[in-house]
């Protein structure tokens, strides 16, 4: 494994140059910017979900504005219509015919915020261009780009006026990353930026340090990364433990282990390598599954999260040597 088969050296320097950027406006957080890093990566949607004032819209907002590709940000309310965010045909009285208005789901990256506030008709109307990158209207399909991600927030707390996703949608989530309060000296650190009237560095004055295509290139590398068999078990063997785990009700499917080795291969490569290993799985596995696991009445009576339980099924799974 010494000798390295791909040349990771551009790819490490653009990483850097990322995380060293985000650093400047987010506090703490690293594990959960790699996660986030990771699943773009990967090619996936993010769930991000935590209490108001943890800066969610901000990381979403601020990796769009690095990866110079077009950004869009559509806020979801109860009275949003699926026509809101997809677009709709108007009548051109000129020409007499029909012309389409794009939705401000056309962009590269578009930031879902509060996504769980509107009702389950709006919610599906992201089903179509979540999974295959598309959107049909009126009998017409619009391609969606290449690099075509959507960062989505939702707050847990709160359920008023909410309105809980459906399992079909979660599972097209590659990642649900949980973002908490910081530590006491992450909370200093915030203070010390704001008391010295450095105000969280205006998004506008922060340039890009990757293109698009760039970034596609990146994704490309995920071909290459090596995995060996037996780690393809050990995932497996993961997946299956949701399955005959008795305190979950409803497991994982083919796609959350397609997802799970989609993540340790960018996790792997952010890391500077371009083989997997066991603890590259490990770290990605409980963002990857927890948001796709049903918990029995009786896990829940016992305080047990999915989170809780990921971490508990991972235990499970012998890890190959």
């Amino acid at each position: 494994m010494e000798e390295q088969r791909t040349d990771l050296s551009l790819f490490a320097e653009r990483i850097e140059q990322l995380r060293g950027q985000i650093s400047t406006v987010i506090v703490g957080q690293q594990e959960n910017i790699d996660l986030l890093l990771t699943a773009v990566l990967a090619n996936g949607h993010v769930l991000l979900e935590g209490v108001p004032g943890v800066a969610k819209t901000l990381l979403a907002r601020l990796l769009a504005r690095l990866i110079d590709a077009k950004f869009s940000r559509v806020q979801f309310t109860p009275d949003l219509m699926p026509s809101d965010v997809l677009g709709t045909n108007v009548f051109n009285m000129k020409t007499s015919d029909f012309d389409f208005h794009a939705g401000p789901v056309f962009a590269d990256i578009v930031l879902v915020d509060e996504i769980n506030r509107a009702p389950a008709k709006t919610q599906a109307a992201l089903f179509e261009v979540m999974e295959e990158r598309q959107v049909t209207i009126d009998g017409k399909t619009h391609a969606m780009g290449q690099f075509y991600t959507i960062l989505a927030t939702q707050n847990p707390v709160e359920q008023e006026g909410t309105y809980k996703l459906p399992e079909a949608q979660t599972d097209r989530f590659m990642m649900k990353i949980t973002m908490g309060y910081p530590s006491i000296d992450e909370e200093v650190a915030i203070l010390e930026r704001h008391h010295a009237n450095q105000r969280l560095t205006a998004l506008d004055d922060i340039q890009p340090v990757i293109t698009k295509e760039q970034f596609i290139a990146l994704r490309r590398m995920l071909d290459k990364v090596f995995v060996e068999s037996a780690l393809l078990r050990y995932i497996a063997g993961i997946v299956m433990q949701t399955r005959q785990s008795k305190a979950v009700f409803l497991g994982a499917s083919p796609r959350a282990s397609v997802a799970l080795l989609q993540a340790s291969k960018a996790y792997a490569l952010l890391q500077g390598r371009d083989f997997v290993t066991p603890d590259d799985i490990r770290f990605v596995c409980p963002s990857v599954l927890q948001h796709r696991l049903i918990l029995t009445a009786e896990a829940e009576m016992e305080g047990i999260t999915p989170l809780k339980a990921v971490k508990r099924l991972v235990e499970k799974v012998e890890v190959p040597k």
